[in-house]
């Protein structure tokens, strides 16, 4: 068997997420049956099983085509298999051609459409019909609401030329262009601060937990700078603690707030030791520098997640010219994922994935997060509107 066969499996298999197997197992239920499908926990373990029941072979990868258009993955569907969407639509008007079945179409569509409210009318109009058992709610968490527009503030704090000239962030500029796009895309009041300094840095956050949070329904902030553990600096090399910022966003402190989630990104260094790597690829042929700071354990309170570039004690690295690992790739992972209606736990988790398997300065790079969100946090996208349309 081919290693370029093998090898193009895999590099799909690493691009799909929990919610996008099922789907493919779903679509594929006509094929491989249920008992067959118990133990594939992998994307990959289902391509080989795909594989065993003649459903994909070498030179002959329309199967795998078909339930990518199918679940919508029009980029691996054109990187790895030289596809798009008009082709497949094309060779789909062909009779015998598609492999899913029109009624399992017809459910999957149904059901990508449900929301949560949709299920729980459902379930009830199927009380009398089906056992407790099949209608309790284990499938299907309840989300945040995401219903004003704007949603609410994303604040971007932007350190980029420090007093030392030595400690200039280069590439952070590229950042904030990145987080700028993605969220007035995503129907937020994005606002950037370039260069404050510690006590500046402590005011815009205390600024924004005293604003009326009312007709809101959550806040973000980005935090882009160097630091020491559990503190971030200012331009002026003096530092802010970290856990202060957090608690201006309680609930006693921010009330407007209370039961809405909270979401804090750090791009920083939390110590000054590089993690051990096992060769897979290089985030980028530009020079890579280090955030030298910290992190930290939130408040004990509900609604909050903080996502941090790294775990305690470890570098995280930034392209002098592309941007930060960590943001850039959360960036591409939100503009991919949102529009499936991921949540924002399932983007993070996958965010970790893809800056895990890289190789940054001959080190390794694992970010974290830290939450209490009670709920799923769901990111709504703006009907009829692309990102490239948000850019300006």
């Amino acid at each position: 068997m081919s290693s370029d066969f093998w090898k193009l499996l895999f590099d799909i298999s690493e691009a799909l997420v929990t919610e996008e197997l099922a789907a493919l197992k779903f679509l594929s239920l006509e094929h491989v049956p249920v008992r067959k499908q118990e133990d594939t926990k992998e994307p990959k373990a289902f391509f080989e099983v795909l594989k065993e029941k003649g459903m994909i072979e070498v030179g002959d990868l329309f199967f795998l085509k078909e339930l990518l258009y199918r679940i919508n993955r029009m980029d691996l569907l054109a990187s790895h298999l030289g596809s798009s969407r008009e082709e497949m639509e094309r060779e789909l008007q062909v009779p015998g051609k598609a492999k899913v079945s029109a009624y399992r179409q017809l459910l999957y569509g149904i059901a990508e459409n449900l929301t949560a409210e949709d299920v729980k009318s459902v379930k009830f109009l199927l009380q009398e019909k089906l056992p407790k058992n099949k209608l309790r709610d284990n499938a299907h968490v309840e989300s945040y609401k995401m219903e004003n527009n704007p949603h609410g503030y994303c604040v971007i704090l932007n350190n980029y030329r420090f007093k030392n000239p030595d400690e200039t962030r280069e590439g952070t500029v590229e950042d904030g262009k990145a987080l700028k796009r993605v969220f007035k895309w995503l129907q937020f009041d994005t606002v950037e601060y370039m260069d404050l300094k510690a006590n500046q840095i402590f005011a815009k956050v205390k600024e924004y937990s005293k604003k009326d949070h009312s007709n809101m329904d959550c806040f973000v902030c980005f935090i882009l700078s160097h630091g020491e553990k559990n503190k971030i600096k200012g331009v002026d090399h003096e530092l802010v603690n970290i856990k202060d910022l957090l608690s201006c966003f309680s609930g006693s402190n921010c009330p407007s707030l209370a039961g809405k989630p909270k979401l804090f990104f750090i791009q920083a260094c939390q110590g000054y030791v590089g993690q051990p790597a096992v060769a897979v690829k290089e985030d980028c042929s530009g020079h890579l520098e280090t955030d030298a700071i910290p992190l930290l354990s939130i408040p004990d309170q509900a609604d909050v997640l903080v996502g941090t570039a790294t775990v305690e004690d470890f570098e995280c690295y930034r392209c002098i010219e592309t941007g930060s690992v960590y943001i850039q790739c959360l960036c591409d992972k939100m503009e991919l994922l949102c529009p499936l209606r991921k949540d924002l736990i399932t983007i993070l988790t996958e965010v970790n994935k893809e800056v895990g398997r890289l190789i940054l300065n001959g080190w390794k790079q694992m970010p974290k997060i830290t939450s209490t969100l009670r709920k799923q946090f769901i990111f709504q996208i703006p009907q009829c509107q692309s990102i490239e349309k948000q850019e300006n």
